[in-house]
């Protein structure tokens, strides 16, 4: 075919792909490019989120690649450190080459082994104390341990003992002394005041026979302590020392031990004895510190105020009559004066204890 009818041809081609194409309408081309806005505009939002959210990864490669950074100081602080020990400078790039070189020429090193402990011996290794570490305790019989080396003996001074520092023991604290005052009461049952009823009479000011108490069930104790309360002032007055006046009336409570067996008694504790009970016979005192020779206690009530407590209708022993005793009468049936009776004990010992024991509480 010629040229004009192929021409003619692809024109004919043409204008039937015009007529054939669908065309679009604009109002459809606006809600396109109005959904493609809204897409990039929300992609760029999540983008720059993600973004800031971001954490750069930094190693050595792009912190000493940044711009920006100088290591001058660093330099610097080399070039005073050699300059202050010339040994130590900072060698040359050739001079650093060819050690890496010498170094890549270096043999491996050996691992360690137990047996092979020569290579690391050196002067250093026991100091100036000149240790043969190759020897042993049969250098000691033979003249060398081994063939190639001779030990060196050395001279050790004689161990010195050590003196062993005798400890001192501290001073122990002095035990207090005690200042209660001791009173000692008759064993038997058949006196009027024992450790029965004891604690009734001095502390209540009310007298009960021992047999009453025991039907009641009381139980014997080995000590009875007694708490007898008094005004501060009449104390004060009493010792002769007068007391600032401040309103109101201070008790004071004072203990008193009873006790009816005087073996239990230490040396010292005589010294606290300020009254004993008398019951008449002479061999209550049997075995007391201060018996005269022929067993009369007359030495002791010098020592200690005596009392001896009877009922009025009972007539004294002869005992009592003869020695330094303070007689107490109680009534039978009269309970109201037993406080009476009571009062006057106290009377009686407060006066001993003034004058001969001052030391002690009361």
């Amino acid at each position: 075919m010629s040229v004009e009818t192929i021409a003619a041809i692809k024109a004919k081609r043409f204008a039937k792909k015009r007529s054939t194409i669908r065309g679009v309408p604009e109002e459809d081309i606006e809600a396109v490019s109005l959904e493609n806005r809204a897409f990039i505009e929300s992609e760029i939002d999540v983008t720059r989120d993600i973004i800031s959210k971001e954490r750069i990864l930094r190693n050595r490669n792009n912190i000493l690649q940044s711009v920006g950074r100088t290591f001058t100081n660093i330099l610097s602080i080399s070039i005073v450190k050699s300059r202050a020990d010339p040994s130590k400078s900072i060698h040359t790039s050739n001079s650093s080459s060819a050690n890496t070189e010498d170094k890549t020429k270096q043999l491996p090193p050996k691992s360690y082994s137990r047996y092979d402990q020569e290579r690391f011996r050196g002067e250093k290794e026991t100091e100036e104390f000149k240790i043969d570490t190759l020897g042993g305790f049969a250098s000691m019989k033979k003249s060398s341990a081994t063939p190639n080396r001779t030990p060196q003996h050395t001279k050790t001074p004689p161990r010195q003992q050590a003196r062993v520092p005798v400890p001192v023991k501290p001073n122990k604290a002095q035990k207090r002394e005690s200042k209660t005052p001791i009173i000692i009461v008759p064993a038997s049952l058949s006196s009027l005041i024992n450790l029965y009823n004891v604690r009734d009479f001095l502390q209540d000011n009310r007298f009960i026979t021992a047999q009453e108490k025991q039907t009641q069930g009381y139980r014997k104790q080995s000590e009875v302590t007694i708490s007898r309360k008094r005004d501060l002032v009449e104390i004060n007055l009493l010792r002769g020392h007068t007391a600032p006046a401040t309103g109101e009336n201070q008790v004071v409570t004072i203990p008193y031990r009873i006790i009816d067996c005087p073996q239990r008694l230490e040396h010292k504790d005589w010294e606290r004895v300020v009254a004993v009970f008398v019951a008449g016979p002479a061999w209550q005192f049997k075995g007391w510190p201060g018996l005269t020779p022929d067993g009369s206690p007359v030495h002791i009530f010098t020592k200690m105020k005596a009392f001896h407590l009877k009922f009025e209708e009972v007539a004294l022993e002869k005992n009592i009559t003869k020695w330094d005793v303070a007689v107490l009468t109680v009534s039978k049936n009269k309970r109201h004066l037993d406080s009476v009776c009571a009062l006057k004990f106290w009377e009686h010992l407060d006066k001993f204890i003034m004058k001969n024991k001052r030391h002690l509480r009361f």
